[in-house]
């Protein structure tokens, strides 16, 4: 179909790993600074669900590599990708807005936005995807994050 190495499939795996990793192994620190963030408020958020939602994640990302190398493999690709990449926008935003450091806010920036960014315009430059499909992977990874917004927002009280 194209001359692009099928383990590029695995992209978005391996950044979610490393990301996950800088956010709950080394430095680590995600759940209790998400639970103070934004600064000033509170929120009462389990780790039960950060796990969960983790978990989704990871077992979404499996898709494209076990799919193999067609046109839903490239789709769920960068809907992974897209997801991503406003992730790392969040941890972005927030560490300006915070003025500190937000765990994942390294390989949001290094991994997550590049991959979304340049994958993106990789799978459409290479007709891998349609343009149909990168609007509907930047909605699906719009809607996800306004809804994790406003799942935090509800949960966040006054400090």
């Amino acid at each position: 179909m194209s001359d692009v190495d099928p383990l590029a499939l695995w992209l978005p795996l391996l950044a979610i790993l490393l990301h996950l990793g800088e956010e709950f192994v080394w430095p680590g620190g995600f759940v209790e600074w998400y639970r103070r963030y934004p600064p000033g408020f509170r929120a009462d958020v389990s780790t039960r669900f950060i796990m969960i939602i983790n978990a989704v994640f990871v077992a979404f990302a499996l898709t494209p590599p076990l799919d193999g190398p067609s046109p839903r493999a490239w789709a769920s690709w960068l809907v992974l990708a897209c997801i991503a990449g406003v992730n790392g926008l969040f941890h972005l935003v927030a560490t300006i807005r915070g003025r500190s450091y937000a765990p994942g806010v390294i390989t949001g920036a290094l991994l997550y936005l590049p991959l979304a960014l340049i994958g993106g315009a990789y799978l459409l430059g290479h007709r891998l995807v349609s343009p149909g499909t990168a609007i509907e992977a930047v909605v699906i990874a719009g809607i996800y994050q306004a809804w994790s917004s406003w799942k935090h927002r509800r949960a966040a009280v006054p400090a």
